[in-house]
């Protein structure tokens, strides 16, 4: 007989023999012990991760003489035929081969007729997301109302590619990619069986080139078989899929920490010599990162290290790189393998991306703590003296008027306030306007810092609305430097602020900006002032006016 390829040898024949699925075929074994058996099915999921052949499996398990059962027997005529595609009522078609609509006119035309051989007549579409539109109407109605005898079955790649009404029709099972483990655990069963010799890493190796995938993992060892010399070691299966070793990307990832571009380029130049895949490369660096990563922060978790050696120079190098590090490599390595997906020079990209690392700032050049500890306390000296000379100023304001010289008085933060513009607004001013933006002011700080305006949330963080009227507001600083700062057109802040308070608010408030002292003077004038003309008013007609005709000073009030 002619050498069959591993996959086919392999391919399981019982439920119990899929790795990874569990979700899957638990739900199907359920189904034909109770007998609630569907007439449609949709198998989704990537490449090689047994869709067909749980499809197959549960042809032979509806079908079984046993049944009902969990599992097929693999022994009755029934099992034996549909394994060997002798059974005639069991039929596996390949859409993208098939996908017009004469032919699956042809499959609703049979499928009215009893099955002659088994209980259930079972159509398995494989890649049926490449029927045409004219095929999936003409699957439709057969979809919706077919004979009790039919069951479909319906596999693929890509479910997007299918019309809501088919997958409507269908019972769904998403097929997942394969866990490392479960494909090196079913490897080592193949070579095994194969009587071949394979060490754990070369089996890992294979198992990570495979993707998820058991049929490429398969394939794969079946190459690596024809590859070795009666052993697979992992130089072999490095070697053939094009992969670097943990040795050869710990000693890149070294370079790299090191800031050591030439020894970065070099390394790589002799690693693309040895046929190794950029695209490939890329992975496996973003993956070894990852490692370092997990281990740094969860080094306790089960099966957190996938590709990586826990040896000696790994974790050396998860002291050595900080998280920092590791962080900005990850996400700048990620980004060159999205890049390197559309262009013509991948190993172009990748070498940019690797000086790239090189160059970027390290958080092992930022200062340390003892570094930090002298600046610290230089800036607390300050401190101390700026307060004392604060003191000092108060004591001076507070001496005799006849010690203390005239002194011209200086704007510090040349910000002169529109004490006008307040003056009229102080007319206007309503407690409701002034609790409107005062409650809505925590959602403004907020929002700015969701923009990724900090430094304008930090500027307004000790600022104060203190009045408001229907159409704008004064907001209290406490420096008036701050009141520069934050009417500046060229830092926008005062835009940004009247901006998403009309959002919050949907009433358009203009932002007026005053000193924490000067607005209390103003305030207490504005205050007087108003008494002054309320007890004017509330004075007796007749006095009224003969202070008018007569003058103020004039006239002397008696009781």
């Amino acid at each position: 007989m002619a050498y069959q390829a591993l996959y086919r040898v392999f391919r399981p024949q019982r439920f119990a023999d899929m790795v990874g699925q569990e979700h899957v075929t638990k739900t199907l074994q359920s189904a034909l012990l109770h007998h609630k058996i569907s007439h449609a099915y949709l198998f989704s999921g990537p490449r090689g991760t047994g869709k067909t052949s749980a499809a197959k499996i549960f042809a032979k398990a509806v079908n079984c003489e046993r049944a009902p059962a969990a599992e097929p027997c693999n022994e009755c005529p029934a099992c034996l035929g549909i394994t060997d595609g002798t059974i005639p009522d069991v039929l596996e078609i390949d859409a993208a081969s098939n996908n017009r609509v004469d032919e699956i006119r042809d499959i609703r035309e049979k499928v009215k007729f009893a099955p002659t051989s088994v209980r259930y007549k079972v159509y398995i579409i494989d890649e049926v997301h490449m029927l045409s539109i004219g095929a999936f109407n003409a699957l439709l109605k057969t979809l919706e109302e077919p004979p009790k005898h039919v069951i479909f079955i319906l596999a693929t790649t890509e479910p997007h590619k299918i019309p809501a009404t088919i997958i409507s029709r269908c019972q769904r099972f998403d097929f997942r990619r394969i866990p490392l483990s479960g494909l090196v655990s079913r490897l080592k069963y193949v070579a095994n069986a194969q009587g071949v010799q394979a060490s754990d890493e070369a089996l890992s190796a294979i198992a990570r080139a495979a993707d998820g995938g058991m049929r490429d993992a398969l394939s794969l060892l079946d190459q690596a078989i024809s590859f070795s010399d009666g052993t697979i070691e992992l130089d072999d299966v490095l070697m053939m899929t094009g992969a670097a070793s943990f040795a050869v990307l710990a000693g890149l990832i070294e370079a790299i920490h090191r800031k050591d571009t030439a020894a970065v380029l070099q390394q790589f130049e002799a690693m693309m010599e040895q046929g190794k895949d950029p695209n490939r490369l890329v992975e496996d660096l973003i993956l070894y990162y990852r490692d370092l990563l997990f281990y740094k922060t969860a080094p306790h978790v089960e099966d957190a290290i996938q590709i990586a050696i826990v040896d000696e120079t790994f974790v050396s190098l998860a002291e050595t790189i900080s998280l920092h590090d590791v962080y900005g490599a990850i996400e700048l390595l990620n980004k060159s393998q999205q890049e390197m997906k559309w262009t013509n020079h991948p190993r172009l990209l990748l070498e940019v991306a690797l000086v790239k690392l090189c160059h970027s700032p390290s958080a092992a050049s930022a200062l340390s703590v003892s570094e930090l500890e002298p600046l610290m306390k230089r800036l607390d000296m300050l401190e101390a003296e700026l307060r004392r000379l604060k003191e000092q100023s108060s004591v001076s304001s507070s001496a005799p008027a006849s010690t203390k010289k005239p002194v011209k008085a200086v704007k510090a933060g040349g910000y002169k306030a529109p004490v006008g513009r307040i003056y009229e607004l102080l007319k206007q001013a309503t407690h409701e306007d002034l609790a409107l933006v005062k409650g809505r002011w925590a959602d403004v700080l907020d929002t700015l810092k969701r923009q990724h305006k900090v430094s304008h949330a930090a500027l307004l963080q000790e600022s104060e609305p203190v009045a408001a009227n229907a159409s704008a507001f004064v907001l209290k600083f406490k420096y008036e430097i701050h009141c520069k700062m934050a009417t500046d057109p060229a830092s926008s802040v005062k835009e940004n602020v009247e901006a998403i308070l009309f959002e919050l608010t949907h009433r358009r408030f203009e932002m007026i900006a005053i000193p924490e002292e000067e607005w209390g003077k103003i305030r207490e004038e504005f205050i007087r002032n108003k008494e002054a003309k309320a007890e004017k008013s509330e004075e007796e007609p007749l006095i009224a006016e003969a202070k008018r005709l007569f003058g103020e000073e004039l006239i002397e009030m008696k009781e």
